[in-house]
């Protein structure tokens, strides 16, 4: 069942067989319109079969098992709009198509297709810069992986169960599409299934579930939806999801689409559920869903696709008032929130949060994440592993810290439904990263003496300092790293010339060992010296045709910006060069941008732009014999593409 944010009533349509296929279309495009995927898949694949095929008809019918996590047939349907379409094919269809490949664990395929959408949208849609960043997301799921022993919940029904909450130590409540009148009455038109109540079931002193199950008070429960509930600590109060019904009043938006909302209710000492109220933020023209709150219960939080949200669906928090009234609501931001789907946050009785997306990388589907409380946010989202997360929908995750155990919900395959709960004893703390250090010890290259006080700066791929530590008084210093980023190490000590080494992206626990030796920063320069080759730096190249900075050049950037740190008042000419192999002029211009560029990224690192000049020089000034028409390697004409840090004054 796909985890939609909105629900419209199910309506049935007919159509005979006698109908055109342009009546066909357009009578499976009204049903597609109104959400009723199951009845426009009907309609779509019979015109599939009378041999019509168009872009909009693959779009739909991927779309139509998409939205119902009938990932084989999602993907054949994508498969086939990208072959018929191949260049022109929307991004968001690039997406969903890995994301159905991923259902089929064909992650190879799938990491392809989002390599492809990643240089569609570039830095623009995080979905497709997190998985560039997070290549090896695999091999981190594993690291974090196994750490849960999961076992079926004995009321699974052969439909939809999920949302498990618990009122008490001894009263789960979740909710079902099992219908338990034995004729459903209603039933809605995404999946055909009948609508969701709320049912509560109590817990025996074997750990166990009684057998008799409780169909929440009809003050909550309606004809339409109720699902997602989280209650107070006292257990007299309970928020929870609804489709857009209150007293008796059913709403629709502007396009005549149900949404979802929030409503609280109290719970006397009988377990009566009783005196619904309507939160004041919600709207009928956009969702607000799955409530969970805050250790201190001043803070609820949700899922919603209102105005302001990055996504399909984010998580947003709004303030519970004294007075019962409620602040403005916030989202979480770009730190968890993604252009996918962010949805069902749960907050432990530690202040963690645990939530589904799927516009992170992961197995497949909604995958659970979790990020723990940091100032007044959250610090970084990790997946949680297998075996809560699968190449399905994973989701309606619940744990008490305490003992460790809790409840979620998921559709892989082997369940009794649709949606199956689960419950679950955590054997192992969820790691919140793949933790490994970084040490060693700084010494004087000449004498060997130890060097304490020295400063060793960690820095990002991107040259920024994550880190900041010193030499103690035996001239040994320690840092936590990432183990799976790569990371420069900087020592620096005044009087010394800097140093700095490039830590390589591994996987795995093993701690790095990373001496310096540095050496007395003595070296003389005068006006007209290259600081490349006065401090024996190592060549700023460029790739052929390029004027972007390598990684490898901002190392040896890094120095330059020490040694104008050290040296306040020195100012700098930038010669940027080219090899010989394109016309003249073009490398004129080409030695130009690349002056521009590295200057640009000088100045981008602190350096005053009033000390630094520079200009390109084109092939004009070879430092080998190859220029126009030499037969030279690649390596030899590297040499020239290059830029000087000429000194200009002191």
């Amino acid at each position: 069942m796909r985890k939609f944010i909105y629900i419209i009533v199910y309506t049935f349509i007919s159509f005979q067989a006698s109908f055109s296929q342009e009546q066909l279309i357009a009578e499976a495009s009204k049903n597609y319109n109104q959400f009723s995927y199951i009845n426009a898949i009907d309609v779509y694949e019979s015109v599939v079969a009378n041999g019509h095929e168009s872009a909009e008809l693959y779009q739909k019918l991927g779309n139509s098992y998409y939205f119902n996590a009938d990932y084989v047939n999602a993907a054949k349907w994508y498969e086939a709009l990208i072959l018929l379409n191949d260049k022109s094919t929307a991004p968001e269809y690039l997406f969903r198509y890995a994301q159905s490949l991923k259902g089929l664990k064909q992650y190879k395929k799938s990491d392809a297709v989002m390599k492809r959408f990643y240089n569609a949208t570039g830095e623009i849609d995080s979905r497709g810069s997190l998985f560039d960043k997070q290549k090896n997301y695999l091999e981190v799921i594993k690291l974090q992986s196994g750490r849960f022993d999961i076992s079926p919940f004995p009321h699974n029904s052969n439909l939809s169960d999920f949302a498990p909450s618990l009122l008490s130590k001894n009263t789960l409540v979740f909710s079902s599409s099992r219908d338990s009148s034995g004729v459903a009455k209603y039933r809605h038109n995404w999946n055909r299934e009948p609508f969701l109540d709320l049912y509560s079931v109590n817990k025996s002193d074997t750990n166990g579930f009684g057998d008799e199950l409780t169909k929440v008070s009809k003050n909550v429960n309606t004809k339409l939806h109720e699902s997602t509930t989280a209650f107070t600590k006292d257990g007299s109060t309970v928020y929870f999801t609804r489709n857009n019904l209150y007293k008796r009043k059913y709403r629709s938006d502007s396009r005549g689409v149900n949404k979802l909302k929030l409503f609280r209710a109290s719970i006397d000492g009988e377990g009566n559920w009783k005196d619904v109220v309507e939160l004041p933020f919600n709207s009928d023209e956009y969702s607000t869903a799955h409530p969970a709150l805050s250790v201190d219960e001043k803070t609820l939080y949700f899922a919603s696709d209102r105005p302001g949200s990055l996504g399909e669906s984010d998580v947003f928090k709004v303030a519970i008032l004294e007075d019962g009234t409620y602040g403005v609501p916030v989202s979480l931001g770009e730190d968890i929130n993604t252009e996918g789907r962010e949805t069902f946050p749960f907050i432990s009785d530690k202040g963690t949060l645990y939530f589904s997306s799927d516009g992170r990388p992961g197995l497949g589907g909604l995958d659970v994440y979790v990020a723990k409380k940091k100032d007044e946010g959250f610090g970084k989202v990790y997946n949680v592993g297998e075996p809560i997360n699968s190449e399905r929908d994973d989701f309606t995750f619940v744990i008490n810290e305490e003992t460790n155990k809790g409840f979620f919900a998921s559709n892989r395959e082997g369940g009794m439904g649709s949606d199956d709960i689960y419950a679950f004893t955590r054997t192992g703390s969820i790691k919140a990263t793949c933790d490994k250090n970084v040490s060693g010890i700084l010494r004087d290259k000449n004498t060997l003496e130890l060097i304490p006080n020295g400063i060793i700066s960690i820095l990002d791929e991107n040259n920024n300092v994550v880190n900041t530590t010193k030499t103690d008084d035996k001239g040994y210093y320690y840092s936590d790293i990432e183990c799976n980023r790569s990371y420069f190490v900087r020592a620096e000590k005044e009087g010394y010339a800097v140093e700095e080494s490039m830590i390589k992206k591994t996987m795995g626990e093993g701690n790095v060992v990373l001496d310096f030796e540095v050496g007395k920063n003595q070296i003389p320069y005068k006006v007209g010296d290259d600081l490349a080759k006065t401090f024996n730096l190592n060549p700023i190249y460029f790739d052929l045709d390029k004027s972007f900075i390598r990684k490898d050049a901002r190392i040896e950037l890094a120095k330059i910006i020490a040694i104008m740190n050290q040296h306040p008042t020195l100012k700098i000419d930038v010669r940027s060069h080219t090899d010989s192999r394109a016309d003249d002029n073009y490398n004129d211009i080409l030695s130009d941008r690349r002056a521009k560029e590295t200057i640009a990224y000088l100045i981008k690192k602190g350096i005053s732009s009033d000390r630094l000049t520079g200009k390109g020089y084109g092939e004009n000034l070879p430092v080998n014999r190859c220029t126009n028409g030499a037969d030279c390697s690649d390596f030899e004409f590297e040499l020239n593409r290059r830029s000087e840090f000429v000194v200009v004054s002191q």
